[in-house]
């Protein structure tokens, strides 16, 4: 059986397998601060996801340090982000917006200014349709 990665990231998923190990939960704080980099890399480069490493880092985080995941999900910067897409499954529009503008002036950036084979300029925009399609169909949340 599949869970959805946001069920797998919730709280309620979090304290069940709580480790007691230290060496595992120093790899866990470890993988979790690595993610965490890479969505924020995320942010600015064009077609690398942001939610899918956030919620992977909440999950690491959530098994080995109740203190990095509440950082993480009260931060100022992802808290609300987060919440939105684990608990109550959607985004705002401004969120929608953002990210697909983002997205599309990236990846036109990228065509525009790069000597990129045919077929990887094709792919970027495979990709990029494939996450507007994905952004479009999330719930829209109000404020």
């Amino acid at each position: 059986m599949t869970q959805d990665l946001a069920d797998l990231a919730s709280p309620a998923a979090m304290q069940v397998g709580r480790t007691r190990n230290p060496l595992v939960r120093y790899a866990l704080v470890a993988a979790g601060s690595v993610l965490v980099a890479i969505g924020v890399i995320g942010i600015f480069v064009p077609l690398l996801p942001t939610t899918i490493f956030l919620l992977l880092a909440a999950a690491c985080f959530g098994k080995s340090s109740p203190r990095a995941y509440h950082w993480l999900t009260t931060n100022r910067m992802f808290g609300r982000y987060l919440h939105d897409y684990q608990h109550r499954r959607g985004a705002t529009v401004l969120t929608k917006a953002t990210s697909i503008a983002a997205l599309w002036l990236g990846i036109g950036a990228a065509a525009w200014f790069l000597s990129l084979p045919l077929w990887v300029t094709a792919g970027m925009i495979v990709i990029a349709a494939a996450v507007t399609v994905h952004l479009l169909r999330l719930q829209t949340l109000r404020d």
